[in-house]
């Protein structure tokens, strides 16, 4: 089957803003490795080539004339390229669906969120002019609830089956005259590359004997940034002496959250990192002083389990969560996922996750301090989390999820 997935975000530094660049990258990435011909059409790198074939992977960079000009990343001039990508990019995608049709290729379109529904729109008009639209499965997904204020669903679910990441979104969207299909995010088999135990016991032995906690999100009100800079001020007077070390984003979101730290007392810095276990490690010199650390540099995919796995808990604790990758790729790096009050759909209170039920600190604080006195049931809750993880990789959720879904559409 071949397979064209059209999305904003992707595998570049410059289209990378949150969730939605590793799902679209890690989907496409396991399409290819399984043998089906996958283009990956993305708002790119300007400076890279328009083209490339990585590791069995199309990367079509899109929209690129408009990026030179807009340095901030994806979303920087935003609507000139939701418009470019609308009118230029599905006329191309058309003359390679019909050479892979007349070659009796199934072809499946997957688009992602608000910014290609326009391009879907004109795909649709231009499959059925040629008279191909019936050997073309063509589908939508909804990563998040934003921009469904300009979406025409009516319109949209004639000409496309319209997916989503949970049952939290399906619910969601039923307001809109809505009924998603549910195919729910993976993991790329990187999130369960292991850590040397030389790493793990190295961020430990920085600590000892401190309470490290993580926190990994847009700085966004939904992400409850707040609430975890209140379970670390409930956990210090407590006396259990908590880190927590963040990775937040360039929202203004994120001086309230410094603001706040400080009201509280708690003493906050910023650091950059230098990539990996080491740059990790070495960050956390010296921090007896710091109550909450603030990274302002990438956290690349080792530092990120690492920081995950050595951590008493990696508090997803968001208000409003579509899926909640952090919280599973806490769990496929041996961490402790503590979860939001959306229900993540992976997420089994006491069994693979501490689940959260209110927004008040004194129940997170709860939850941790129960596992830090009971290590077998912190042992138990890492090994089940690993093993719910690795449900979620890719491979499996194509194969037991992604593919029925375009045979039954394709019926």
């Amino acid at each position: 089957m071949d397979f064209h997935h059209l999305s904003f975000e992707g595998p570049d530094a410059y289209a990378r803003s949150g969730g939605l660049a590793s799902r679209v990258t890690g989907l496409s990435r396991q399409l290819a490795a399984l043998g089906h011909e996958t283009h990956l059409w993305f708002v790119g790198d300007p400076f890279l080539p328009g083209y490339e074939r990585a590791d069995g992977l199309h990367l079509h960079r899109w929209c690129q004339w408009i990026s030179a000009y807009h340095p901030g990343g994806v979303y920087d001039g935003e609507v000139g390229k939701v418009n470019d990508y609308a009118h230029s990019l599905p006329p191309r995608l058309l003359e390679l669906i019909v050479v892979a049709v007349r070659a009796g290729t199934p072809v499946t379109v997957l688009a992602e969120d608000w910014h290609t529904v326009d391009a879907v729109l004109h795909l649709d008009h231009l499959l059925r002019r040629d008279g191909v639209r019936d050997a073309v499965r063509l589908l939508w997904n909804a990563n998040n609830t934003f921009g469904f204020e300009w979406i025409d669903f009516e319109r949209l679910a004639r000409v496309a089956t319209i997916t989503t990441v949970s049952r939290y979104m399906k619910h969601s969207m039923h307001p809109r005259g809505v009924d998603p299909l549910v195919i729910p995010n993976g993991l790329e088999p990187a999130a369960f590359a292991p850590l040397h135990p030389a790493a793990v016991g190295a961020v430990a032995g920085h600590l000892a004997p401190r309470l490290l906690l993580a926190k990994v999100a847009r700085f966004d009100p939904d992400k409850r940034w707040i609430a975890a800079i209140d379970v670390v001020a409930a956990l210090r007077q407590r006396g259990a002496r908590p880190l927590l070390v963040g990775r937040g984003g360039v929202e203004s979101h994120g001086n309230e959250v410094v603001e706040h730290a400080q009201r509280e007392g708690l003493r906050v810095a910023w650091r950059a990192a230098d990539p990996g276990a080491s740059g990790l490690i070495a960050v956390l010199d010296d921090v007896d002083d710091v109550d909450v650390l603030l990274l302002t540099s990438h956290l690349d995919p080792e530092a990120r389990r690492l920081l995950f796995r050595a951590s008493a808990a990696v508090l997803a604790n968001s208000g409003h969560e579509p899926f909640g990758l952090v919280g599973l790729e806490a769990m496929a790096a041996g961490g402790v996922a503590c979860t939001g009050i959306s229900g993540e759909d992976y997420a089994i209170p006491g069994h693979n996750a501490i689940v959260l039920q209110t927004p008040v600190p004194g129940e997170a604080v709860a939850s941790i301090e129960r596992l830090r006195a009971h290590p077998s049931e912190e042992r138990a809750l890492r090994r089940q989390g690993l093993v719910t993880a690795r449900r979620f990789a890719w491979s499996s959720v194509i194969t037991r999820n992604l593919i029925p879904q375009i045979e039954l559409a394709g019926r």
